[in-house]
């Protein structure tokens, strides 16, 4: 019989909609049933392509007898941590701080009343040195809570106690050239000079420090930044964790030499890389960077859209339960492509199987041919919601990358994922975090929801001239910092809004992790449509993001490992924002080539904009020259005269470059 989860929209929740255990979705009805019965609620959170979720799962949540027991001395609710990173974040940060990690699947024991007092993340079958089984585990709780309920609730006071004292924002810290230096200093002392990357095993692609370092370099002429950002794309572009034969990264590397990934591919990694790798090829020329940045496009386009326009969350690690099973190669299969992969007859991987590393260029044909083999094989499955602010993120690189490399159909898609945001996840001006199949989900919008749509929008608007998407933007954005401010805080955020659904604790992390922290893709929107809006808008919006910047001061300077994205907005505060107008008719080719030209030489955090005159709030009070297209050229409060060649508007843009 199916459970409670079977009218979900989340895939992973429908994953275990046939599960034995009884699970609840999370809400106020669990908790009540709960409260009537008596017992402790298990908590269990992941997402779908996780493997150790599938793993636990298939040990235990299958287990009619495991189930049996759970369901009698416990309400099971299951959490997709994408859908509810809100309630992720919060019960993570108890299990970091109960057991000094954290991860996927995590099993959180709480009170009816939705305090923690015990946490970990998988838990095998049967136990092993250090480590519980989940029997011996749920058995243990049931024990405790029937005979010493006290102490429990005592527990759980405490830990609530506990971390509602980490809540306060930091102080404000100036983020200027001193810092940004710093920054770079500090990351020299934790860069992977061999593999590349920093620190050790596992590694995640560090994409925001990457642009970071980008952007620095630009700025500064560092060749410090430049080596570790090159080095490090070299090594993840080259390495098992991106995909040699069709593009697109996985999440992370099981080694410090990026040799094994963990084969799932997420939506917002790909985004975040090809957006990189797009500003890298401009910064350097490189063809290689260029063609993983075009792979990286197909991939989202080809594996992630959905047949709404949106993109999906992510494709699974395991394919029939085997992880990594799409993927691998035995030496005997490759032939002849083996060398130009770097597989020997001696496997870096499983079962006598290898992944693919780029040694030399093996050919389309070979390409073509292994891939034609690699499609016959069974597929790993795919979490098909559309998750909002990961969507933003793909709409920005997008639109970005389809207007550098001259790739329209590129920008189409963007258009098409922001049309299905704006009409199934904007409601009354509030954003729902996730739909599936053009069906909105329960969940509202957090607060990287609100800066990363707004940040694609921006770009939308930037590649499209469409005021629309400005608008939209700009609403997500006064939305923002009115429902997620901390009150007589200026410049930090809470990551759920004031109506949101109250936890134990409200949630407010700052720091970067895989993606950006919903404060700093706030920060980032924040400046970028300072320079795209309105005077009624513009102060506004650069003074929230200046104070944003502040806020992250000390993080930034003491862990710039996480606080990539939080570096990238000061080095754009710190080096002036730059703006471009082009203003002429829209099928004037003049027009046209001093916009390609603008976009292919403007700095990172820069803007772009061309259209007829006052049609968007760039082009306001910038008219033609002598009946010609112009392009007008403004760094921070001044503006160079306008030109209205391309040889004179490169000119303009790289006269300041170091």
């Amino acid at each position: 019989m199916a459970n409670r989860l079977a009218d979900a929209t989340s895939p992973y929740l429908l994953q275990h909609a046939e599960n034995p255990v009884d699970w609840w979705p999370w809400g106020e009805e669990a908790f009540a049933e709960a409260r009537r019965r008596n017992v402790p609620v298990l908590l269990s959170v992941g997402y779908a392509a996780c493997h150790w979720c599938h793993v636990m799962a298939h040990e235990s949540f299958e287990d009619p007898a495991v189930a049996a027991f759970v369901n009698e001395h416990f309400v099971s609710v299951k959490v997709d941590r994408e859908e509810r990173p809100d309630v992720d974040a919060v019960y993570m940060e108890v299990t970091q701080a109960m057991t000094g990690q954290g991860g996927w699947p995590m099993t959180v024991f709480l009170t009816p009343d939705a305090r923690p007092f015990h946490a970990g993340t998988y838990y095998p079958p049967s136990p092993r040195p250090g480590m519980p089984s989940f029997t011996q585990l749920v058995e243990a709780v049931t024990a405790t809570w029937a005979e010493r309920p006290g102490e429990i609730l005592e527990s759980a006071s405490a830990v609530v106690e506990e971390i509602s004292r980490h809540t306060a924002p930091l102080p404000p810290s100036t983020v200027d050239e001193e810092a940004l230096s710093g920054a770079v200093v500090s990351l020299l002392g934790e860069f992977d000079r061999r593999n590349g990357g920093f620190g050790g095993a596992p590694k995640f692609p560090p994409s925001m420090v990457v642009e970071f370092l980008l952007r620095h370099h630009e700025r500064t002429g560092s060749v410090e930044a430049i080596s570790m950002a090159t080095a490090t794309a070299d090594a993840m572009a080259n390495g098992g964790m991106y995909d040699q034969l069709s593009g697109g990264f996985a999440r992370y590397s099981v080694d410090a030499s990026w040799v094994v990934p963990h084969f799932e591919k997420m939506l917002y990694d790909n985004a975040l890389l090809l957006r990189f790798y797009t500003r890298l090829t401009r910064v350097t020329g490189s063809e290689r960077y260029e063609r993983v940045a075009r792979d990286t496009a197909g991939f989202l386009l080809r594996d992630l859209r959905t047949a709404e326009g949106g993109f999906a969350a992510s494709l699974d690690a395991d394919t029939q339960g085997v992880e990594g099973l799409t993927y691998v190669w035995s030496f005997d299969e490759l032939g002849d492509a083996a060398a130009a992969f770097g597989v020997t007859s001696e496997p870096n991987f499983e079962d006598g199987k290898s992944t693919l590393r780029f040694v030399s260029e093996p050919g389309e044909d070979v390409r073509s041919a292994l891939l034609a083999v690699r499609a016959a094989r069974p597929q790993p499955g795919r979490d098909d919601k559309v998750v909002a602010a990961w969507n933003g993120m793909a709409i920005a690189a997008l639109a970005e990358a389809g207007a550098f490399f001259g790739e329209p159909a590129w920008i189409t898609a963007a258009s098409e994922a922001a049309t299905l945001l704006a009409s199934v996840h904007l409601v009354e001006g509030r954003l729902l975090r996730t739909s599936r199949d053009g069906v909105a989900g329960p969940s509202f919008g957090v607060l990287e929801d609100y800066g990363c749509v707004a940040d694609g929008l921006l770009a939308l608007h930037q590649v499209t001239g469409s005021i629309r998407w400005l608008d939209l933007a700009c609403g997500l954005l006064d939305t923002a910092l009115s429902r997620f401010a901390v009150p007589d805080s200026p410049g930090a955020y809470y990551d759920t809004a004031d109506d949101a659904e109250t936890l134990v604790r409200r949630p407010a992390d700052s720091t970067d992790n895989a993606s950006p922290s919903g404060a700093s893709s706030l920060a980032a929107a924040l400046l970028t449509a300072s320079l795209l809006s309105g005077v009624d808008r513009s102060s506004r919006y650069f003074e929230a993001a200046s104070a944003a910047v502040t806020r992250a001061g000390l993080l930034a300077a003491r862990a710039p490992r996480f606080a990539g994205h939080w570096l990238t907005v000061a080095e754009t505060l710190v080096a002036g924002p730059l703006q471009v107008a082009v203003v002429g008719a829209g099928d004037d080719p003049r027009r046209a080539s001093l916009w390609a030209a603008a976009v292919a030489h403007v700095p990172g955090g820069g803007v772009v904009v061309a259209g007829e005159p006052a049609s968007a709030p760039l082009l306001e009070d910038r008219p033609l020259v002598d009946e010609a297209p112009a392009a007008y050229v403004c760094r921070g409060y001044v503006c160079d005269r306008p030109v209205v060649s391309v040889d004179a508007l490169v000119t303009s843009l790289t006269a300041n470059t170091r």
